[in-house]
């Protein structure tokens, strides 16, 4: 059965490559299902955020591969579960052709940054904040975790509120076919 749904996965990830919204909805199984997927790509955002070294930066310097923007907090307790499978998607495709880009919202101590992340064994993740939700308030981000798909024009693609399982079939599957495209463009 398992080879079925891979099967399946595999196919639609295929058919990704034309950027048709419906094939990227075909990927999600499981918690993935509750990643909505925009009929068409929504505007992101040049609103700027403090990246891990404190300058100043926007998502426009991630354009040129997919992009998964995770909002987190080190209070929240589903990112504690959902940033150690992020890492492991960065690990594993983290690159010149996709990246996962996680936030810090709100009041986040950098030295509180660190030993959550270090605590989950979530050390290769960007300790990137948005201190006052700018960002985030741009965004429409209501509540933690939310994550974000760009494309490499740096649009909304789709959207996941709350945890899910990104160490799945389904999510390696949607990441999968997100860098086909992007290849492909």
């Amino acid at each position: 059965m398992r080879s079925v749904v891979l099967i399946g996965l595999y196919m639609a990830s295929v058919s990704l490559a034309n950027a048709d919204p419906a094939a990227l909805e075909a990927l999600r199984e499981g918690d993935m299902r509750k990643l909505a997927v925009h009929a068409e790509p929504q505007p992101g955002s040049d609103v700027a955020f403090e990246a891990e070294d404190g300058t100043e930066m926007t998502l426009a310097e991630f354009e040129g591969k997919p992009v998964l923007v995770n909002f987190w907090a080190t209070w929240c307790a589903p990112c504690r579960v959902e940033m150690p499978q992020l890492a492991a998607l960065q690990d594993e495709y983290g690159g010149d052709d996709f990246e996962v880009v996680t936030i810090a919202t709100g009041r986040n101590d950098p030295a509180g940054m660190e030993r959550f992340l270090t605590e989950i064994g979530a050390e290769s993740l960007p300790r990137h904040k948005d201190p006052r939700q700018t960002l985030a308030r741009d965004l429409g981000v209501l509540g933690l975790p939310v994550t974000l798909i760009l494309d490499a024009e740096g649009q909304e693609i789709a959207r996941l509120q709350g945890e899910a399982d990104w160490s799945s079939d389904s999510a390696r599957a949607i990441v999968e076919a997100l860098i086909a495209e992007g290849q492909e463009g």
